[in-house]
């Protein structure tokens, strides 16, 4: 099957002030279907759980049944062609990666792949099956496809972008104990997670712990795909989403809520702040070493910069060591950490991953596995993709604490 494109041609514009739209009952369908009728145009919004089997046979039922104008799925192209050719993982520049700094989105697309890779194992569903299904179901009746959903980096990167620093590590342990944890979810419970009552509740208890988090995961892309729905061209629409989009989408279709996609797909720069302090920092260190240096002596200079050197390289190394990264790596953090803290281009992070990734490439096979390995702690340190993760991970850790230890002391001696 050839790769659905998203529609380019919208229906009319909508009039300023839009007749109220009529919300059918299920029509036979269960709770998870919900059908309005909108300007002579019928909406058929399925909610589905990604590792539900129940899912993956109602939105077959659904298709079948409706013989849509056109069927929309919770999909990007990327998504899309992982899920249809299996192979995401073992396509990935990981070099590339490194280069454009991504590895923190990477980390997390990592985490959240892995953890539903395991529900889905359990209940012998892989994650996205019911989207995919959606694809195939439509192409076998000849039903056009429109793959809906923003793309999956831009969100990532957009939510990377929308949380702080130190939530960030809070939003990553949180990951990191929900794909270890070793209970099962069994499908009664994924039936229970789409009731409404529950996933509202869900929701909203999202929005009270990560409200920057839940902006971009839920609110931006129901308005990102609401939109994609509502100028899908045809009649009738089929809409294949995640069940906790579905309220979302429900209330832009019937409010004739338009988005603006350019502001959607646009990854914010770094704030004017961040840059102006990752240079006053380098300035205000070595400010104050030469202050010492001239009002102390140049030995006292001298003793003040090697701390420095030692504060940042010791636990920086100790991080790769930790790691259990290839020698060079470990070399690599302790020079780089006290040069990289003086700058805000690179991190001592980047430096040693790309080290890492040079000396001890992964071999195809753990890119291969890499999703199941990432679910096991003791596989971290085996897979040699995972071991360029905690590369980065863990020598940055030990830079920024060796940067606050450093500073502190060196301000305290002028």
């Amino acid at each position: 099957m050839s790769t659905p494109e998203a529609s380019t041609d919208a229906p009319p514009v909508p009039p300023s002030s839009p007749p109220a739209a009529e919300i059918q009952d299920n029509e036979g369908y269960p709770s998870d279907v919900q059908i309005l009728h909108l300007d002579g145009r019928r909406f058929v919004l399925v909610g589905t759980a990604h590792i539900s089997q129940s899912s993956v046979d109602l939105v077959r039922e659904v298709i079948e049944r409706e013989r849509p104008d056109r069927v929309c799925v919770e999909l990007d192209p990327q998504r899309f062609q992982s899920l249809s050719e299996q192979k995401s993982w073992e396509s990935l520049d990981l070099k590339q990666v490194i280069r454009r700094k991504q590895l923190t989105t990477l980390i997390v697309n990592l985490l959240l792949a892995s953890y539903q890779k395991r529900l889905g194992a359990e209940l012998g569903v892989a994650p996205g099956t019911e989207l995919l299904e959606a694809t195939r179901v439509a192409d076998t009746l000849g039903i056009p496809v429109d793959l809906a959903d923003r793309d999956v980096r831009i969100t990532l990167r957009r939510a990377v972008s929308a949380t702080p620093f130190w939530r960030r590590i809070y939003v990553l342990s949180e990951l990191m104990l929900g794909m270890f944890d070793g209970n099962e979810v069994t499908e009664e419970q994924l039936q229970e997670l789409r009731e409404q009552d529950v996933l509202t509740e869900m929701m909203n208890e999202l929005g009270r712990r990560h409200p920057s988090l839940k902006r971009v995961l839920i609110d931006e892309r129901d308005a990102y795909l609401s939109h994609k729905i509502m100028n899908a061209e045809g009649q009738t629409v089929v809409a294949v989403v995640g069940a906790g989009h579905v309220q979302g989408i429900k209330d832009a279709l019937v409010n004739h809520r338009e988005a603006d996609l350019e502001a959607l797909e646009t990854v914010p720069p770094v704030s004017p702040v961040w840059k102006v302090a990752g240079w006053a920092i380098p300035v205000l260190i070595l400010g104050a070493i030469a202050w010492i240096g001239h009002s102390q002596g140049i030995d006292a200079a001298t003793d003040n910069a090697v701390f420095w050197i030692l504060a940042n390289g010791i636990p920086a190394s100790l991080g790769a060591l930790i790691a259990w990264a290839h020698p060079l790596t470990i070399v690599a953090a302790f020079v780089a950490a006290p040069i990289t803290s003086l700058t805000p281009v690179i991190g001592a992070a980047y430096v040693t991953a790309f080290v890492q990734a040079w000396v001890a490439p992964p071999k195809v096979k753990e890119f291969q596995t890499v999703a199941d390995d990432a679910g096991k702690l003791g596989n971290w340190w085996k897979n040699r993709l995972l071991k360029i993760l905690l590369a980065y991970i863990l020598p940055g850790l030990g830079s920024m604490l060796g940067s606050v230890i450093g500073i502190g002391e060196i301000l305290s001696n002028v």
